[in-house]
């Protein structure tokens, strides 16, 4: 940690990096691929971040910054401008509502929460999409997204959790 006059800059730049690192990663969410549909079942990163952030630093990725990713999401991948918005906020504030109870839990815990707010959030994205095209959408691309996103919590956690413990101060 700096000390003096840096010290409040770099404690600033520290707070920041959670909503720095959800940014990033719906930036690496939105890069086209060659591989034909990979769109359709790639694992939504953002879901992750948000969730984990929401668990072990809340102070750190306040609602305004959630909203604001949502909108960074819909407007790199072509959502319906909002409805990540909503989405992300779902899932910050399910968190959020129940962070007394995942604080200390395991992680198998912590993943089966993850697989259960993730399915209400892929559900929640499918309906607004829908009812905003007036039309059902594929749920089975859904499906498997959805599978492919609970396949790669574990890594993606694992590796937030490193950034938290190694850069972001304590509580």
């Amino acid at each position: 940690m700096k000390s003096g006059i840096l010290q409040p800059i770099d404690l600033m730049a520290r707070g920041l990096t959670p909503f720095v690192i959800t940014a990033l990663l719906i930036v690496i969410n939105a890069i086209p691929t060659r591989i034909p549909e990979f769109a359709y079942i790639a694992p939504v990163l953002p879901f992750m971040a948000i969730y984990h952030w929401s668990i072990y630093r809340p102070d750190l990725l306040p609602a305004w910054a959630v909203f604001l990713a949502g909108l960074l999401q819909d407007a790199l991948v072509g959502t319906p401008f909002g409805v990540s918005s909503l989405v992300f906020l779902a899932v910050h504030l399910v968190v959020l509502s129940q962070h007394v109870f995942f604080t200390g839990k395991s992680f198998a815990v912590v993943w089966i929460g993850f697989s259960m707010v993730s399915g209400a959030a892929f559900i929640m994205t499918w309906l607004l999409v829908s009812v905003y095209f007036g039309q059902s959408t594929g749920l089975m691309g859904m499906f498997f997204q959805y599978l492919v996103t609970l396949g790669t919590f574990p890594v993606l956690t694992w590796l937030l959790m490193l950034w938290q413990q190694k850069i972001l101060p304590q509580e």
